[in-house]
């Protein structure tokens, strides 16, 4: 059972990622706490890499459980 809770947790870890992608697609614009922009271009590309990634150990852990 703890294959099901770890599974949970990436597809939510996922969704947060891919809600994160939409923002960013939407124009939103991050800074640090002390008012430095985030570099956009790069946390879509780490949040691209995060989902591919979490859809590979996805794909894992679905295919041991099934």
């Amino acid at each position: 059972m703890a294959e099901t809770g770890e599974l949970e947790r990436l597809k939510a870890r996922r969704v947060t990622a891919l809600y994160r992608l939409d923002l960013i697609g939407k124009g939103a614009r991050l800074t640090y706490e002390d008012g430095a922009p985030v570099d956009m271009k790069s946390e879509q590309a780490r949040l691209e890499a995060m989902v591919a990634d979490l859809d590979r150990r996805i794909a894992r852990l679905e295919a041991t459980t099934h």
